[in-house]
């Protein structure tokens, strides 16, 4: 099966057009009359039976819908999980509880999100399957942390995972769809705590499941707590089960980036599921506060917290996994580097700007503990300054793990760049905190220029350089996308209906393809001259979604975001195997209509085809893409060639 995404129609031309034309225009709200109500629905009936663009089935993927929680129901359940590895020593706050969002739950556990599968693909058999509504199991929070009973496995893949979804979508204010569909119309996501003999973990997007394998601990050092021979499970490791349901959750937002375009791509993924397992993990102030304490306060010098997955590294003959701080992430830069390269680079960008920040924020407190020498005198730390530290840390790791998710919302929809992503991390701030008092926005530029990471088209690094700009050119508000047009499921975080989501799309959909629009939103016409005799495929809207963000000041901002997405096949010539290429745009709109950001890359703008191309034929791209007669074609997908 090749890698590349197969788009089908989401309904029948006659359909959308059917759609268009049942629109009922509602109040016009003073912005326009009834005649520019049915001018608007002739142009998308007109678009829809002329075939100027497609609707994803992406767009009204069923998103599994969070339980709403009744008014006696509990806010919480709390649940023991592991935060390091069980290596770790409980004094280093290797064990914490956490409180996963409330819902009813079925042996497994199951719920609406998340089931756990407790079969064992390794050896045959199955285990017990861990009953969280057990009478027994409430009263103690959960199971017990210990590496011999399967129930605490099951237990943990839950219970982590569910806490990274609440963290995506706080940052987001909206639920999230996955980036695959079930055949069984089972819409969770399937983790599979036993599903293989081996010291990984990857994400099946094929399957809709995560896997995570097993193996023997070979001869380790005498300082690690573990049996020569012993089972390594990747189940009991908090960061590799938050790196891959990050994998699985990026997926959803951005489907175009399990395509491996370029190197970034695959890169960024590793570098961003590193990014929020590290930033997750430090959510559990026990952890930070050991961390503190080790350091006396100097956290760029703590393994503990950016190191990732110690037993599990062990288990594959290495120290760690990867560490955000190591001295390979200090390198600059360089597009030819292996994909977890790339992603430990992009790592210790940000890690670095959230240690700039820390060290901000808690210079006045180091400057009374040290009589204003700032240098904190021999000896342990006073346990008030250790708990100010701890905090200060705990409160920023949940800062910039919004930050980062909710830049996603900025990034174009295909082919990311790291250099693209700090312009997405400093128009997400900015949007939000105009102000920037502890000049988070410098930190991350700074850390990012010491890596070489340039953003292309650019003039300069300063913050107005950095941020992405409304349209070139003067686009009028799409005024049937505006709030007082789109109908919510009684909130705006909620989805909308099938039929309301296919509405948005195909009003954006019809404005974004006509022919004076369709280069700023980085399409392309078939036989336009800078294909190159390339064919471009009808454009796609890939995905419409409202979301609810609420700022420091409490302020609520609401967004319309959605990505048009088009793809063009480079014929096979000169020796060359036939290609694809990708483009389009994301499009930011407000509660008005109006077209804030359109984060555009044009499939044949910039010398794309022939970077694509080069990329292709070189050993990185050779990892994912091979020629399959007279094309190049991906024989499996890019999670399973990265782990």
């Amino acid at each position: 099966m090749s890698g590349e995404q197969t788009v089908h129609e989401a309904s029948t031309p006659q359909a959308s057009a059917a759609q268009a034309q049942s629109r009922d225009p509602g109040a016009d709200n003073g912005h326009r009359g009834h005649r520019g109500h049915e001018e608007d629905r002739s142009r998308q009936v007109e678009a829809a039976l002329n075939r100027r663009f497609r609707i994803a089935p992406s767009v009204t993927r069923p998103v599994p819908t969070p339980y709403v929680r009744l008014p006696d129901d509990p806010l919480y359940r709390p649940l023991s999980i592991l935060t390091t590895d069980p290596t770790a020593s409980r004094l280093e706050g290797s064990i914490a509880r956490i409180n996963v969002p409330y819902e009813p739950l079925e042996p497994g556990p199951a719920g609406r999100l998340f089931k756990v599968d407790v079969h064992d693909y390794g050896q045959g058999v199955s285990y017990r399957k861990a009953d969280l509504d057990d009478v027994k199991a409430l009263l103690k929070g959960g199971y017990d942390p210990s590496p011999s009973d399967p129930r605490f496995h099951e237990q943990m893949v839950y219970a982590v995972c569910s806490s990274v979804y609440a963290s995506f979508r706080n940052a987001l204010g909206r639920h999230m769809s996955w980036g695959f569909t079930r055949r069984d119309q089972d819409h969770a996501l399937h983790l599979r705590p036993f599903a293989f003999r081996g010291a990984n973990a990857y994400y099946d997007k094929w399957a809709g499941c995560i896997c995570f394998g097993y193996a023997p601990m070979p001869a380790c050092p005498q300082a690690v707590r573990a049996l020569p021979g012993e089972t390594v499970f990747a189940c009991l490791s908090h960061d590799v089960i938050a790196h891959e349901v990050t994998h699985a959750l990026l997926d959803g937002l951005r489907a175009n980036f399990s395509i491996p375009t370029g190197p970034d791509v695959p890169g960024f993924h590793e570098g961003f599921a590193d990014l929020v397992a590290i930033f997750q993990r430090m959510s559990c102030k026990e952890v930070v506060n050991v961390a503190i304490r080790k350091s006396r306060g100097m956290l760029d010098e703590s393994r503990l917290l950016t190191g990732l997955a110690q037993q599990l590294a062990l288990a594959n003959g290495k120290q760690v996994m990867r560490d955000a701080m190591a001295v390979d992430s200090r390198q600059v830069y360089d597009p030819e580097a292996e994909a977890h390269d790339i992603g430990s680079i992009l790592a210790g960008a940000v890690f670095e700007a959230f240690l700039t920040v820390f060290r901000r924020k808690t210079a006045r407190y180091l400057r009374l503990a040290s009589h204003g020498s700032g240098v904190v005198p021999p000896g342990e730390l006073a346990y008030d300054l250790a708990e100010i530290l701890s905090d200060t840390a705990s409160k920023l790791a949940s800062h910039f793990l919004a930050l980062i998710i909710r830049a996603i919302d900025y990034c174009p929809p295909v082919d990311i760049h790291l250099g693209e992503y700090l312009r997405a991390l400093v128009t997400a701030d900015h949007d939000l905190v105009p102000d920037d008092p502890w000049a988070y926005r410098e930190a991350l530029i700074d850390a990012f220029m010491k890596r070489r990471i340039y953003p292309k088209n650019v003039t300069t690094l300063s913050e107005q350089a950095l941020l992405w700009r409304p349209p070139r050119r003067k686009l009028p508000p799409i005024v049937e996308l505006d709030f007082a047009h789109l109908r919510f499921n009684g909130d705006p975080g909620c989805l909308a209906s099938a039929a309301e989501l296919e509405r948005q799309a195909a009003v954006l959909g019809e404005y974004a393809t006509r022919p004076e629009h369709l280069h700023e939103f980085g399409l392309v016409a078939d036989g336009a001259p800078e294909l190159d005799g390339a064919t471009a495929e009808l454009p796609q809207v890939a995905s419409i979604r409202a979301s609810r963000r609420v700022g420091p000041d409490r302020q609520i901002v609401f967004d319309l975001v959605a990505e048009v997405t088009q793809r063009c096949i480079v014929p096979a010539r000169g020796g060359t195997p036939a290609y694809p290429v990708f483009g389009g745009s994301t499009v930011i709109l407000g509660p008005d209509g109006a077209i804030r950001y359109v984060v555009s890359k044009n499939a044949a703008g910039d010398g794309r085809l022939a970077r694509r191309l080069a990329f292709m034929a070189s050993p990185a791209g050779r990892r994912y893409w091979s020629v399959a007669g007279n094309r190049y074609t991906m024989e499996k997908s890019m999670f399973q060639s990265l782990h």
